[in-house]
């Protein structure tokens, strides 16, 4: 039975606790936060406000890094340093340098890690690409990948909106389908459009990435209004448009034929209004295999998030 903690009890690990509750053959034995009301609910776990006390109090086999951006990296060295396994929440960081910092220590200290690049395990982008790398539908023509929401006023001492802390909605919405991008199609010759429409209660991007034989136009906000948060995509290939919209994964073939396949995606994301799908289970189970299996993660290439980084800090 492998020992698991997670530290950072913000939004995004309502999704990481209960996945590791699930978990057969791993404990969560305890959560660190330095608010300790966002604990209460967790009467089964010990508690820390101070990460050196849990680390130096617990047995820990793997941590679950649930922080705030800017602490990624240097929470991964603390905890690789001391032999422990780390999962890590996207991105791995907002500088490129801390991956081979991050990636190092890992290697030194004969340890796994993993950047959590959730849509690399989501249903329906994982089917997205088997449907591209096996050309069920013939060559890919065009596509359009968007991740809309409203400002992040509910992220702790407001750190999401803090540029140096939290890289905006390029770091924080759009690494998403940039990462999904350049995992499944490569690394694109050229960003051929960009557009960002900034203001201190919003932020929008539009950028259209260029991989050769097709475009993909890509949209991320944080719009100042309440407006709902929406993640779809449309995919033109020679023979059908797939498509990820309005809640439903549909495949529109010639001749009028539709395949709906949105009965397909299930599970529940915790807490802030994400898509509903099983992804988070998914990677951290890979995750865990893994490190039981002593296996390299290998869906998860550091050449690739440095792709991904290098793209964002010249955008």
């Amino acid at each position: 039975m492998l020992k698991v903690a997670v530290v950072g009890v913000g939004g995004i690990s309502g999704a990481h606790i209960p996945a590791w509750d699930e978990m057969e053959n791993a404990e969560l034995v305890a959560l660190c936060d330095i608010r300790p009301e966002r604990m209460e609910q967790y009467e089964n776990k010990r508690h820390y406000t101070d990460f050196e006390e849990m680390l130096n109090n617990e047995e820990i086999d793997i941590l679950d890094i649930c922080l705030p951006t800017y602490l990624h990296a240097d929470y991964a060295v603390k905890a690789m340093e001391r032999g422990i396994h780390v999962i890590c929440e996207k991105p791995i960081s907002l500088k490129e340098e801390d991956i081979d910092r991050v990636y190092e220590t890992a290697k030194k200290n004969n340890v796994k890690f993993m950047v959590a690049q959730v849509l690399r395990f989501w249903p329906e982008y994982e089917l997205l690409k088997e449907i591209y790398d096996t050309k069920k539908y013939g060559n890919l023509l065009s596509a359009t990948m968007t991740r809309l929401g409203c400002y992040p006023r509910w992220s702790w001492d407001g750190w999401m909106m803090d540029e140096k802390r939290s890289g905006l909605v390029p770091f924080d919405l759009h690494i998403h389908d940039l990462d999904y991008m350049v995992y499944a199609f490569g690394m694109p010759k050229e960003v051929v459009y960009k557009y960002r429409a900034r203001r201190p209660d919003q932020d929008f991007i539009s950028i259209n990435y260029d991989f050769g034989d097709f475009t993909i136009n890509t949209e991320a906000s944080w719009y100042a209004t309440s407006y709902p948060f929406t993640a779809e995509f449309r995919f033109q290939f020679e023979d059908a448009v797939v498509a990820n919209e309005n809640g439903k994964m549909m495949i529109y073939l010639r001749d009028d034929e539709k395949i709906d396949l949105s009965a397909e995606a299930e599970g529940d994301t915790g807490d802030i209004n994400l898509p509903k799908s099983d992804a988070y289970a998914s990677e951290i189970k890979y995750f865990f295999d893994c490190v039981v299996n002593d296996k390299p993660v290998e869906k998860i290439d550091p050449e690739e998030l440095r792709c991904v980084l290098n793209i964002l800090n010249s955008l």
